[in-house]
């Protein structure tokens, strides 16, 4: 039985059947490696480090709870996708997943485009330095403010998500004296197999024009007729933590198909299909996630021979990746605060943190893993649920785990591949300060995005 609705909140207390969570790992001390930053290791002493410093000292210097961000692996993952992909393709980092100005400048050197969804996020980009030409803007519901900001940027793409903002970006365009980029976000009817919430190609949802009943090609028609706007290509996203490419190779197939019945009623090959994001992460080790050259070859398999079959021209890919960039390169380290042991349950044991650093155990029923990383230990593995300090009974960071049956108050622990979406979802909940993202790369550690004070809250209080 999973935690279910309840007119008093979630029920944190089910009595949960034998099997629903998988056996405790031989030693627990084993850091997996597919969940963990890849300088993430045990020093001598048992403790975790990251970067080559301990997590004793990282806590000293920064407090706790605080994300620590593997510089050097994010890094790398930048630019594996970058050569997955090669030149002829374009990699969008998508910000929504984690954005700063510290960010956006290793993009821009690792040779990384960035997708923003929001206005403060194409300011991070802009004030950051990334090139607007490099930019691309998402939304279901954009501003008029934020349309005139970027087609004043001049961003190298807006993706056009209703019939309304095809008029609100071609006017705005023509007020400037500039054909602005665009391509039409389409809803293309497939469903990855994911959470219901953050499934996003089936039609019941906010997000673009729908295939079904000409609805794309009425939309690329007015784009087409509008001397505001040069329509470049077709964008389509199907979900988010997927592994299969099934889904993948339906929703191009269904793209190609729009593009052909484009160049037969127009008589124009666009040039670009943008098939978004959403590739999975490990965040357990049951979790099996694609490395970029081969998503990358995937992809371009499926959508040359669809457009083969059609007769077209293949067009230039674009991917969007974020939480499979900056996900795994991650963790969030807490103090373990108060243990209460559940006798034939579980025992619950509660940090210095919560939902206010990590929604999507509440929001998504999302699976993370967890370890003693403060020193080993050869006790017998308890079950535990890590919770936090919020007054909220659905405050829970990880559902069901493995911890030694001798940690006590003081130990740090650790959830690794929180880089995604924790601290970009993060809440003052409980008027709680939101923590630091502090990037670690070889034995040095600096603030990129400092911790929250009282000040701040009180100083946005005006009383």
């Amino acid at each position: 039985m999973s935690r279910s609705a309840h007119p008093a909140g979630p029920r944190h207390a089910d009595v949960l059947p034998e099997g629903h969570y998988s056996a405790p790992a031989a030693d627990l001390n084993v850091l997996d490696e597919k969940v963990w930053s890849r300088t993430v290791t045990r020093d001598a002493d048992g403790a975790l480090t990251v970067g080559g410093i301990a997590v004793a000292r990282l806590a000293e210097q920064f407090g706790t709870p605080a994300y620590f961000l593997d510089e050097s692996d994010f890094r790398a993952r930048c630019r594996a996708w970058a050569d997955a992909f090669g030149p002829d393709a374009d990699v969008f980092y998508a910000g929504k997943a984690f954005l700063s100005r510290a960010v956006v400048r290793w993009l821009q050197e690792e040779g990384l485009n960035l997708d923003v969804c929001s206005g403060g996020e194409l300011t991070t980009a802009l004030d950051a330095g990334m090139p607007a030409e490099r930019i691309a803007f998402h939304g279901n519901n954009k501003t008029v403010a934020e349309i005139e900001r970027a087609v004043e940027a001049g961003v190298g793409r807006i993706v056009l998500d209703s019939f309304q903002e095809i008029v609100r970006v071609a006017h705005t365009a023509q007020r400037h004296g500039v054909r602005q980029r665009v391509q039409i976000r389409v809803t293309v009817g497939v469903e990855a197999h994911t959470h219901e919430f953050i499934a996003t190609a089936h039609e019941d949802q906010k997000f673009g024009i729908a295939l079904a009943d000409g609805q794309a090609a009425e939309a690329v028609r007015r784009a087409l007729s509008l001397d505001g706007l040069e329509l470049i290509g077709v964008h389509s996203h199907i979900g988010s933590q997927i592994f299969d490419m099934a889904g993948f190779e339906v929703s191009a197939r269904r793209v190609v198909q729009l593009l052909a019945e484009i160049r037969d009623e127009h008589g124009v090959e666009l040039p670009e299909i943008d098939l978004g994001g959403g590739l999975g992460i490990a965040y357990t080790s049951d979790d099996d996630p694609r490395e970029p050259h081969e998503i990358a070859k995937a992809l371009s398999d499926i959508v040359t021979r669809e457009c083969e079959a059609a007769g077209l021209r293949t067009p230039r890919i674009s991917v969007e990746p974020g939480r499979a960039i900056v996900g795994p390169t991650a963790f969030t380290l807490y103090e373990v605060g108060t243990i209460k042991p559940l006798e034939g349950l579980r025992t619950y044991v509660s940090v210095d943190g919560g939902m206010s650093d990590n929604i999507r155990t509440a929001l998504y029923d999302a699976e993370y893993s967890v370890a003693l990383v403060s020193r080993t230990s050869d006790a017998e593995p308890m079950l535990v649920r890590v919770v936090g300090k919020h007054c909220e009974s659905g405050d829970i960071v990880v559902k069901d785990a493995f911890l030694p049956a001798d940690l006590a108050p003081g130990d740090l622990i650790a959830v690794p591949a929180t880089g995604a979406y924790c601290r970009s979802m993060a809440s003052n909940y409980n008027h709680a300060l939101r923590p630091p993202v502090v990037a670690v790369r070889d034995g040095e550690a600096r603030v990129i995005v400092r911790r929250e004070t009282e000040e701040d809250l009180l100083r946005l209080d005006v009383g």
